[in-house]
C-alpha cells in the first residue's frame, strides 16, 4: 500500500508542505498506511494502538460507514442548493438527540467552520461582539477563532488578546486558580462561574456587552478538564442575564464519547442547555462533516439580516449518508454503554497506578475522556513536563500513540476511538506502569534552570532543553543520555 519509501515521503513533504504544518513525533514520524478499528499501520505492516484519534470516533474503516459513502458517491453528490433527502434526515436524526428548543441545523465541513457561523450567530442575535472565552481554550485554526482562543493567541506567531475578547479562569478543580484543596466541588464551580460574572460587570461598566460565552463542555487542549458542577448552569445564567448567548463546542467531546449521554454538556444537569451546540471531528468518522444546532429564534435572527448563508460542501449527499451511517453505528453497536464501560475500567486501573506512582497527580475523566496530570511533587503540583514527554516517545516504541497536553503539556490525553476496549486499557496501563518505573528508577528530570513564563502556561518564547538520562543502558528498554533541542519533537 505504500507507494513510496518513507524517506522520499518526507523529502516530498520538506519540499510542498508549508513548514508550520506539524507532524506527530516529528524527530521520527510515523508513516500511517492502513488502520482498522483502534489499530494503525506502518508501511512495515507494524501495529500501533490508536489511544488518541478522537476523529475516527467508531473505530478506523467501519465498513458501514465506508459503504454508506461508497454508496452515495456512486449515485450522486451535489452541492445543498439542490433538494435532498439526505440533508434533511441527517438534520432531524441530528436535533433529536438534543433537547428543546435546539432544533434547527446547519451543516458545515469542520469544526473550525462550525465555532466560526456559531459567533456569526450570535452577533446576528444579540447585536454585539464581544466573547467570553476560557483560558487555555482552543476553538479552531480560522481567524475568528484564533482570537478567541488563548492556546493560540498567547502562542508565538499570535498577536495576543484581542479588545473585543474577554478571558475567564478555566475551571481546572486541579491546577487552575481556584483547587479542590481549599472548596469542595460545588463551592468551586460557584467561585469560577463567579468569575464569569465578575468579566461580564467590569466590561459593562467599560460600556462594553457580552454577545456570547463560548466554552468546550470538557476542556481538551486546556488539560483534559472536567468542569466542577453547576458551572455552566450559573454561568448561562449570568450571560443570559447579560443578554448574551452560550456556545457549547462538542467538537471533541460529544457523540457519547462521555458514555452516559450523547453530549458532554449533558454532565452539567437536564437542565443545562446552550443556546448553540457545536459538532465536527467524530460526525464523518474521518469524514469532513460538521454541523451547528440551535434554536429557530437564533436562525430566524441570522436569516433577518438578509444575507445567504450558503456552503458548498456542506450537507452534501455524501457527508450527510457518512454522517447517519456513524450515528447508527454509535446505536447499533451500543458504543456509548461501552465508552461508559471501558471507560470506568481504565479510571480504575489508573487510580491503583496511582498508588503506586507519586508521578501521578490526578486522575480525570469520563467514558473515554480520561486525563493523567504528571507532576514533580503532589503537594506543589508543579508539573513534570518532560516526564510527560518521555512517557509519549517510550510508549510509542512501545506501539502505543498518546498524547499530552495542558498549559504545561504535562498532562497524557487519552482519546480512543470507541471500540477501544479493556484488553487495550489494560494493554496501556501495564505499559504505563512500566515507563513510569523506568523514570523513577532514572532519575528523569529537566533543565534545572528551565523558567516558566507565567503562572499556568508553558513559556512558548523560549526553546526548552529537556534532559532525559537513563543509566539502564544494559537493561531491556534502556535509554542512554540524550537531549531533546524542542519539546514539540514529541509533543502531538
Amino acid at each position: 500500500m505504500e507507494s513510496m519509501s518513507k524517506n522520499d515521503t518526507v523529502r516530498l513533504r520538506k519540499r510542498h508542505i508549508g513548514p508550520s504544518c506539524k507532524l506527530f513525533f516529528k524527530n521520527d514520524p510515523i508513516k500511517i498506511v492502513r488502520a482498522e478499528g483502534q489499530y494503525m499501520y506502518d508501511e512495515k505492516g507494524q501495529q500501533y494502538l490508536d489511544c488518541i484519534n478522537n476523529v475516527a470516533h467508531v473505530g478506523h474503516c467501519h465498513p458501514t460507514v465506508v459503504q454508506a459513502g461508497i454508496d452515495q458517491m456512486s449515485v450522486l453528490n451535489t452541492n445543498s442548493r439542490f433538494l435532498h433527502d439526505n440533508l434533511v434526515i441527517c438534520a432531524k436524526r441530528l436535533t433529536s438527540l438534543f433537547p428543546e428548543p435546539l432544533s434547527v441545523c446547519f451543516f458545515v465541513n469542520s469544526g473550525s467552520e462550525a465555532n466560526d457561523l456559531a459567533l456569526r450567530l450570535a452577533r446576528a442575535h444579540t447585536k454585539f461582539n464581544d466573547v467570553i472565552t476560557l483560558d487555555h481554550a482552543y476553538h479552531g485554526h480560522v481567524t475568528s477563532l484564533i482570537d478567541i482562543s488563548p492556546y493560540k493567541f498567547n502562542l508565538p506567531g499570535g498577536g495576543g488578546k484581542p479588545e473585543h475578547v474577554h478571558v475567564a479562569a478555566c475551571p481546572d478543580v486541579y491546577r487552575g486558580k481556584y483547587r479542590d484543596v481549599d472548596s469542595s466541588l460545588d463551592e468551586l464551580g460557584v467561585k469560577y462561574a463567579n468569575d464569569v460574572k465578575e468579566i461580564i460587570e467590569k466590561a459593562k461598566a467599560g460600556g462594553r456587552n457580552i454577545g456570547a460565552f463560548i466554552a468546550e463542555s470538557l476542556q481538551s487542549c486546556g488539560g483534559q478538564v472536567i468542569l466542577p458542577p453547576g458551572y455552566l448552569k450559573q454561568v448561562y445564567s449570568h450571560v443570559r442575564g447579560a443578554g448574551g448567548v452560550c456556545i457549547a463546542d462538542e467538537v471533541q467531546v460529544g457523540f457519547g464519547r462521555v458514555g452516559k449521554h450523547w453530549w458532554a454538556f449533558q454532565l452539567q444537569g437536564e437542565d443545562v442547555i446552550p443556546d448553540i451546540v457545536t459538532l465536527g471531528k467524530p460526525m464523518g468518522n474521518g469524514h469532513p462533516v460538521a454541523a451547528v444546532i440551535t434554536t429557530p429564534a437564533i436562525a430566524q435572527s441570522f436569516a433577518n439580516t438578509g444575507m445567504e448563508y450558503f456552503n458548498t460542501y456542506g450537507g452534501n449527499p455524501v457527508s450527510c449518508a457518512i454522517a447517519c451511517a456513524v450515528l447508527d453505528t454509535i446505536e447499533q453497536d451500543c458504543l456509548r454503554d461501552k465508552s461508559a464501560r471501558v471507560g470506568n475500567h481504565l479510571m480504575n486501573c489508573l487510580r491503583q497506578l496511582m498508588d503506586k506512582h507519586p508521578i501521578i497527580g490526578d486522575i480525570r475523566g469520563v467514558g473515554l475522556f480520561v486525563g493523567i496530570d504528571l507532576v514533580r511533587d503532589r503537594e506543589s503540583r508543579k508539573p513534570a513536563t518532560a516526564e510527560a514527554q518521555h512517557v509519549i516517545s517510550r510508549l510509542k516504541e512501545e506501539q502505543i500513540l498518546l498524547s499530552a497536553d495542558g498549559p504545561y503539556s504535562n498532562v497524557l490525553k487519552i482519546k480512543p476511538p470507541l471500540v477501544f476496549n479493556q484488553d487495550n486499557a489494560d494493554r496501556l496501563v501495564t505499559l504505563l506502569d512500566e515507563v513510569l518505573t523506568e523514570i523513577a528508577d532514572s532519575k528523569l528530570y529537566a533543565d534545572e534552570h528551565e523558567q516558566l513564563e507565567r503562572p499556568g502556561s508553558v513559556s512558548p518564547s523560549e526553546t526548552r532543553k529537556i534532559y532525559e538520562i537513563d543509566p539502564m543502558a544494559g537493561q531491556p528498554n534502556g535509554k542512554r543520555k540524550k537531549l531533546i533541542e524542542d519539546i514539540e519533537a514529541v509533543k502531538l
